[in-house]
């Protein structure tokens, strides 16, 4: 199955509705960048199954700030009715700050992550395949409204290229369909970042930590090194964060006790920000890496290696 391209909506007004090109599927990440208004009393993010004013929601995301300072309302609309909230009193996104809303649609449920921070996982009550629209309304204004299909990829040695500006694209065969659990991914497995890294860019690695491994890493790439070097080490007892310039290595920053588990399933989240890089790790942040490297926008490969498979990549 192929997978559409859609571009991003910026500096859309409130109330806001669009269409979300090609539907949802698994591994398919939609980011909501904007600023909650200072006297805000709610705002909400909607996934619904059409652009009717009584479509259903999938997905209803709803900061309310009438109790402070504030709380999140996690619902769906069906037939003409709202299902059973859940209710999470925490206020990821206080009022008159910035945030990114990343929703990434997972096989059971979405995953909800508030500015690099895990949220909430909400279980899936209606198909996400009958999801083709975003709505945006209250006190809230946007700046963008992005969307990032499910990455494949195939092992380095087998990648053609075909020359795009100053790096070089893999040109891939079609892609399996987004539930095909077979070898969609090879590892060590590259893919190419279009647009490279940029402040609020969020990348999903989801894989399952080979019995008696002894390491394995994540790296985002440039032309001539390595930006941000994520090197979890079994036998050791840690983690290794680096960058290499011109061949050679920086002084390591490390973190005791991997928050891996041997044959485990994991999500790493990666959040770029404009002074570091954020880490989290099923859901709970880990690590904050400062940039070495700053030219963000050079960063345009993301490589894994290691004793790991990998079950889905969102870039």
């Amino acid at each position: 199955m192929a997978f559409f391209s859609q571009q991003p909506y910026f500096n859309p007004k409130t109330p806001f509705k669009g269409c979300i090109q090609g539907g949802l599927q698994e591994g398919k990440t939609i980011t909501v960048k904007g600023r909650v208004l200072p006297g805000a009393a709610r705002f909400h993010v909607n996934l619904q199954c059409g652009s009717k004013q009584q479509a259903d929601v999938a997905l209803h995301f709803n900061p309310r700030f009438d109790r402070l300072p504030g709380y999140v309302v996690l619902n769906t609309y069906h037939q003409g009715s709202w299902g059973t909230e859940e209710r999470k009193y925490e206020a990821p996104a206080p009022r008159g700050s910035s945030f990114i809303l990343n929703i990434m649609v997972n096989r059971d449920s979405y995953s909800i992550v508030v500015n690099g921070m895990h949220f909430q996982e909400y279980k899936h009550r209606l198909p996400v395949s009958s999801v083709d629209t975003i709505c945006v309304e209250g006190g809230v204004e946007l700046h963008s409204i992005e969307f990032q299909n499910p990455t494949y990829g195939v092992a380095a040695p087998q990648v053609k290229h075909m020359a795009f500006g100053h790096f070089a694209a893999p040109v891939f065969n079609m892609p399996p369909p987004a539930y095909t659990p077979g070898p969609a991914y090879v590892v060590p497995y590259k893919c190419v970042l279009p647009g490279g890294m940029y402040h609020g860019r969020s990348i999903t690695v989801q894989g399952v930590v080979s019995l008696g491994a002894d390491r394995f890493a994540i790296n985002l790439r440039f032309n001539h090194g390595i930006a941000f070097h994520f090197n979890p080490r079994f036998k050791e007892g840690t983690v290794v964060c680096n960058t290499q310039l011109k061949e050679k290595w920086g002084p390591e920053e490390r973190s005791s006790g991997p928050p891996f588990g041997i044959g485990q399933p994991f999500t790493v989240i990666i959040t770029c920000d404009i002074s570091s890089y954020r880490v989290s790790v099923n859901g709970i942040q880990m690590f904050t890496y400062q940039h070495r490297y700053t030219a963000l926008s050079e960063i345009d490969i993301l490589e894994v290696t290691g004793d790991v498979s990998l079950t889905n990549v969102v870039v």
